[in-house]
């Protein structure tokens, strides 16, 4: 039996991680979402239904690329990226979130609801209810809403209520309470559509499922540009962590392919100034499941930061914390400045704008390529920077010195 199969265990744990501790009144709420999914996934109708809306409205497969540019600049590995970003709304996100939203009109739902960081996972879910013609509201912190101001109006373009989020640091993890909290009144006519391989079970077994498109489809293409090879490496950046498990998926039971995942380092390893859990947590729970925690003195989420949105939570999601503790994942980090680098390496020699989040996994492979010459480097371009234009070149300029 392959790992994805035998991961998590009926209950939702991977190891010592996962599981579901919720409030009572939405124990019967998850209950319904977890039997619909067990049901819905072995359903051929809903399973075709998903891969003609891959096709047809996503434009998915989306290609790998060889980055022949940056590879001669590192001069070392060959590297590759999943290229995500060309995914419809610009990032891998929208391979949940119309899964989840189809999942919502199956179970009668009539509206669907969640949290964003860098707005991607918000303008997915936005363009999946518009789609199958739900109501959808999204939460989103204050400091994320003036940084991601594009996919703010994205959002309301598509029809979606946006709920600013002013307590707290006014980022990722209070916009996931303040979803929660709204969410606990509308139960019955609502489907939360958790935007990571994050919260209780079955949401990290469902999102890696419905993000496993991006690593089955990148086997296949990579070994038929290289004559049946696979990658050395593999690498994706790390927030909450759904676009590295859809890499993962692809290779986690190849061990040949080694996986790397790449945290945000922010500005120092000082608490409170990046969001590298894996690297700097400890067990704990946090958002009803769990996992490795970034926590200060009180046993509270700590302060988190990193440049980029996407990846600004004091947790992970609990199969990464798993795969660190097995070893079959090695969890690194890559901070602002070398993010910010790979941003504008990326857009002057391959003339690809990554978003900040995929621009991590950039930083990863340009440090590591020149180490590893003759081997192969396969990233995943998780989504583009059209988000991120404003306020990289407002605040720190075209990379020009």
């Amino acid at each position: 039996m392959g790992y994805l199969t035998s991961n998590p265990t009926r209950d939702g744990w991977f190891g010592d991680y996962g599981g579901a501790m919720l409030p009572p009144p939405l124990e019967p709420h998850f209950k319904e979402i977890r039997e619909a999914y067990d049901q819905l996934s072995k359903s051929s109708e809903f399973l075709t239904e998903l891969r003609l809306i891959r096709k047809h409205f996503q434009g998915r497969p989306t290609p790998v690329s060889y980055l022949k540019n940056l590879s001669e600049l590192c001069g070392g590995a060959q590297i590759y990226a999943k290229r995500e970003d060309l995914n419809h709304t610009g990032a891998h996100k929208l391979n949940h979130c119309m899964a989840e939203a189809l999942l919502a009109k199956h179970m009668g739902k009539t509206k669907i609801m969640a949290e964003t960081g860098a707005g991607q996972h918000g303008v997915a879910l936005a363009t999946a209810a518009a789609y199958f013609g739900l109501d959808c509201e999204i939460h989103m912190g204050e400091i994320d809403i003036e940084k991601e101001a594009p996919n703010v109006t994205r959002m309301k373009l598509l029809g979606a209520t946006v709920v600013p989020v002013g307590f707290g640091g006014r980022s990722l993890k209070e916009a996931v309470d303040s979803a929660f909290q709204s969410y606990v009144a509308q139960a019955d006519t609502a489907l939360f559509a958790i935007g990571s391989v994050v919260g209780p079970h079955p949401f990290p077994k469902m999102v890696r499922d419905f993000q496993s498109i991006v690593g089955i489809e990148a086997r296949e293409q990579f070994a038929e540009m290289t004559g049946g090879q696979l990658p050395d490496m593999v690498a994706a950046c790390v927030g909450g962590g759904s676009n590295a498990m859809g890499l993962f998926a692809g290779f986690i039971d190849e061990d040949g392919v080694d996986l790397y995942g790449v945290e945000p380092l922010g500005t120092s390893s000082k608490l409170g100034e990046h969001a590298a859990t894996i690297t700097f947590g400890h067990d704990g729970d946090i958002h009803g499941f769990r996992t490795l925690v970034l926590t200060d003195e009180e046993g509270e989420p700590a302060p988190v930061h990193t440049i980029a949105s996407g990846l600004d939570y004091p947790g992970v999601g609990p199969e990464h914390a798993h795969l660190h503790k097995t070893g079959r994942v090695s969890y690194v980090a890559a901070n602002d400045k070398e993010a910010l680098d790979a941003f504008y390496k990326l857009s002057r020699l391959e003339g690809i704008i990554p978003a900040l989040e995929s621009a991590h996994a950039v930083a990863f492979a340009l440090r590591e390529a020149g180490k590893n010459p003759g081997k192969s480097i396969l990233l995943n371009l998780s989504g583009r920077g059209d988000k991120d234009i404003d306020y990289v070149t407002e605040t720190f300029g075209f990379g020009d010195e």
